[in-house]
């Protein structure tokens, strides 16, 4: 990372998980609307990539949130209400920034009951988010329940992905820490190298 500042180094960052997010919840839309038609359950990796980002950067995390929506609903051709549904309904994931404040992302990341817990929140508050703004725009309070059920095997996929990417050095760590910590790892074995 020396020839890039630490802002570009997030920025591209930020960018290919969106573009990974994109790409991924438009598959899936997509595959889900031709494939299975006429089963009630939506796989939707939003949550999952949600999660990476909001361990890796904080409150940017907003930002996919927005795109999972935006692509989900691009995919399917949804109506305007729709995308306000799940574009700020996805934001509300952004709760699970209260379990990082109250224990700290190492504390999260290291305990895989803790992990589990801050993937279970992210998905609870896009759910309550999407439920909410439904709300808002008429829609029965039996409908909203529904995006529970509909969803629940995206919170079995969120979960999964969440566990796997803890165990792939960097990719669900907080990005400032992983990156003093490389360097840090970088300058040990410079300096041993030196003494041999």
């Amino acid at each position: 990372m020396s020839n890039i500042s630490f802002k570009q180094y997030r920025a591209i960052d930020l960018g290919i998980l969106a573009v990974i997010l994109f790409v991924a919840e438009t598959i899936t839309a997509k595959a889900a609307n031709s494939w299975f038609p006429t089963e009630l359950y939506m796989l939707s990796p939003s949550v999952a990539v949600i999660c990476i980002v909001m361990m890796r950067w904080g409150g940017f995390a907003a930002i996919h949130a927005v795109i999972g929506g935006a692509a989900f609903c691009l995919a399917l051709g949804a109506t305007a209400e729709q995308f306000v549904v799940y574009c700020i309904g996805n934001c509300f994931a952004l709760v699970s920034l209260i379990l990082i404040k109250a224990l700290g992302k190492q504390e999260i990341r290291d305990r895989v009951w803790l992990t589990i817990i801050f993937t279970v929140l992210a998905f609870v508050g896009t759910e309550l988010g999407r439920g909410l703004v439904s709300l808002i725009f008429g829609l029965a309070i039996d409908a909203v329940l529904a995006f529970f059920a509909t969803d629940s095997l995206s919170l079995v996929f969120a979960v999964v992905v969440v566990l796997i990417s803890r165990r792939v050095d960097g990719l669900f760590e907080d990005q400032k820490a992983y990156l003093i910590r490389t360097e840090s790892e970088r300058r040990r074995a410079r300096s041993s190298d030196n003494f041999e």
